[in-house]
């Protein structure tokens, strides 16, 4: 049985109808940069995030660069982050001035560990970035924590994780502010590249919209050196149309992922994935960590069934991040590079696709064994 690992068209044929009647109404109106599908999905995810603000931009990458922008950094001042992450998240500190501090992570969720955090914090520090990894939410509570007593802001990237939440707050509202991403493949992607910026301070947000529209608040009037960033309509009035079906989406790819486990657990080599207390994952992508990693690649590749490598060199071994990383050591992410698989589970995955791809990975793995 073909098992892609993700399968857009299949989420397009449920909402056809609505997606097209929404880029309709934009085409119709010739409305493309702002209008009222972009002030109203602004509206909207603010609400869905429990924040006060939301500001559409171009990317998820430019989400994080205009946050960092926002920080207004100096030569040398330092922004401690998470190795084992898309390159966007260290991309966005270097392209914005400033340098990239690389913690390691959590064996159980490999997320940003606050012991590690903590252990870097100098004078120079000017901001925490953990990721909600995989659609599980890093340990806000700690990273939090550390942000208040040294003074230091904590900026979510929660690329992958728009709906999980934490001690019943949602992702996004947790932090001085959040970037999001609206790339295709996300649990809300939009048709083409999208990102937003998320926060509840006002001066933040008017910050982050002055800097997305070449520092202006009037034509041809520039208070800074802003760049163009902005979320276009079409995308706006497409996410508009899938945010009203993102719940049921998340809950979905939580059912698969509970079938998934029951599956596989109780095999000793498989390492599964974790919900800690207090959080709700919602399973961007289900990784598991096993023994002869790249063997079940070209195993699942002969099968015809899709499976995904998420991330296969961390960020402090990247050559082009090497002037910032003489020394750096993160070992618990440097194995899980070599050890973790992403199964599908996007949420039009039926039953007996999922119990195909669990049989081949206990196929493999008891070849292995």
């Amino acid at each position: 049985m073909r098992v892609p690992l993700l399968d857009l068209k299949a989420q397009y044929a449920e909402i056809r109808e609505e997606v097209e009647a929404a880029v309709r109404e934009v085409l119709e109106s010739q409305l493309f940069r702002g209008g009222p599908q972009v002030d109203s999905f602004e509206a909207e995810m603010a609400a869905y995030t429990g924040c006060g603000h939301a500001t559409g931009v171009a990317s998820g990458t430019d989400a994080l660069y205009l946050l960092f922008r926002a920080l207004e950094l100096k030569p040398g001042e330092e922004v401690i982050t998470t190795p084992f992450t898309f390159f966007a998240t260290a991309a966005a500190i270097v392209n914005a001035g400033g340098v990239p501090v690389f913690a390691d992570v959590r064996p159980d969720t490999l997320t940003l560990d606050p012991a590690a955090v903590e252990a870097l914090i100098t004078p120079r520090t000017r901001a925490i970035v953990p990721v909600h990894l995989f659609g599980h939410c890093a340990d806000m509570d700690a990273l939090l924590d550390l942000g208040r007593r040294h003074g230091i802001p904590v900026i979510e990237d929660a690329a992958q994780a728009l709906g999980a939440s934490h001690s019943g707050r949602r992702v996004g509202s947790l932090g001085w502010a959040a970037a999001v991403s609206f790339y295709p493949t996300k649990n809300l992607g939009a048709a083409g590249e999208g990102g937003m910026v998320l926060t509840n301070d006002p001066a933040l947000d008017d910050k982050i919209r002055l800097l997305r529209c070449h520092g202006a608040r009037a034509a041809y009037v520039h208070e800074m050196v802003g760049v163009n960033s902005h979320l276009p309509a079409v995308q706006a009035a497409v996410l508009r149309v899938k945010l009203r079906h993102l719940d049921r989406w998340n809950d979905a790819r939580r059912d698969h992922a509970r079938r998934y486990t029951e599956a596989l657990e109780g095999t000793d080599s498989i390492v599964l994935p974790v919900e800690l207390p207090g959080c709700r994952h919602i399973y961007h992508q289900y990784v598991v960590r096993i023994p002869r990693r790249d063997a079940a690649k070209a195993l699942f590749h002969s099968e015809r069934v899709g499976c995904g490598v998420f991330y296969p060199v961390p960020l402090h071994r990247q050559a082009c991040f090497a002037a910032h990383t003489e020394g750096v050591s993160c070992p618990v992410a440097e194995k899980a590079c070599g050890e973790v698989l992403a199964l599908p589970v996007y949420p039009e995955l039926t039953d007996a696709q999922i119990d195909t791809v669990a049989a081949l990975l206990r196929r493999h793995v008891g070849a292995a064994d």
